[in-house]
């Protein structure tokens, strides 16, 4: 398959802090990429960079089959850009910000873009209602009309459903799923475990350094971790008590159980055997959610702005 993105090394330096350190992606056409990594990891300033709005001070490659150093205009043109706050004018209404796209864009004819813009994404009932007065769900999906209002071939999405309900996120993935099946190439940073199980592969990047990349259970496999399931009474004092362990790297309550991780299996078995004394407690195995490596990825990483 042809690769959209396909970058080396790439670094990207603030002053003194690397911000992005030696970060290397491929990601093939019509494939979504989820883009993973706690806040400040370095997302952000990758895509930015993929997208030509940032210069890399060391690494390169290519971006849409043209070069990230000399032909980042061409890559602007080519690719949908969707930031993490609203940027759109609020006192304008969807259709005039629309207009507004297709003007800089010089798409003509501009009435013809903005109304097969706003049939395709569901906006024609509200194209006169202002922006700034739209809910999360409805900003959010003005903002995805606006991205690909020109036919980009990549689709850049930075966190796109911070703040909208369940029901707009899964009709917002719909979508970017159909985009996708029609040769676009998506890639999206998320926190939400939910959107990254959505997508074809993802990425887990932590301050600055890729740590991980694959398909969900791929990464979850090579994280190489055990998991399992206690039940019973007391449980607050049971995850008191196994906090710190032999093994255990992390404890959390999931609703009447509480969910046991950790790298050293061995380990973690012999410290949860001091329980079988305990009355009415089960214990048995469990499945490692991408949750779980997401928290043991972060557990180990060190913040590069300390």
């Amino acid at each position: 398959m042809t690769n959209t993105i396909e970058v080396h090394d790439l670094v990207k330096r603030f002053g003194t802090k690397t911000v992005v350190d030696h970060v290397s992606m491929n990601v093939a056409e019509g494939e979504i990429v989820g883009f993973l990594g706690p806040n400040g990891s370095g997302k952000t300033t990758t895509i930015r960079i993929m997208c030509g709005l940032l210069t890399p001070d060391e690494g390169g490659g290519r971006v849409l089959g043209y070069d990230l150093a000399t032909e980042s205009l061409k890559i602007k043109n080519e690719v949908g850009y969707m930031t993490q706050r609203f940027s759109f004018y609020e006192d304008l209404t969807i259709a005039e910000n629309l207009a507004f796209v297709a003007r800089l864009y010089r798409l003509k004819p501009m009435d013809g873009h903005v109304a097969r813009t706003l049939e395709d994404l569901g906006l024609t009932s509200r194209k006169n209602q202002l922006a700034g007065t739209l809910s999360g769900g409805w900003k959010q999906r003005l903002a995805l009309a606006a991205c690909i209002m020109h036919s980009p071939k990549l689709l850049l999405l930075d966190e796109p459903t911070a703040g909208v309900d369940p029901k707009a996120r899964r009709e917002f993935w719909d979508e970017i799923h159909k985009l996708a099946i029609g040769g676009l190439t998506v890639l999206v940073s998320t926190h939400y475990m939910d959107e990254a199980e959505r997508c074809h592969r993802i990425s887990y990047i932590s301050y600055g350094k890729m740590l991980a990349s694959g398909t969900v259970a791929e990464v979850v496999r090579d994280a190489g971790l055990t998991t399992f399931i206690v039940r019973g009474p007391h449980l607050d004092r049971i995850e008191e008590a196994l906090a710190g362990k032999p093994g255990i790297d992390q404890v959390a309550p999931f609703g009447v159980t509480l969910h046991v991780v950790g790298a050293d299996g061995a380990a973690m078995e012999k410290t949860l055997g001091s329980l079988k004394n305990e009355q009415d407690i089960t214990i048995e195995p469990g499945e490692t959610s991408l949750e779980d490596v997401f928290i043991q990825f972060m557990g180990k990483a060190k913040d590069n702005m300390g």
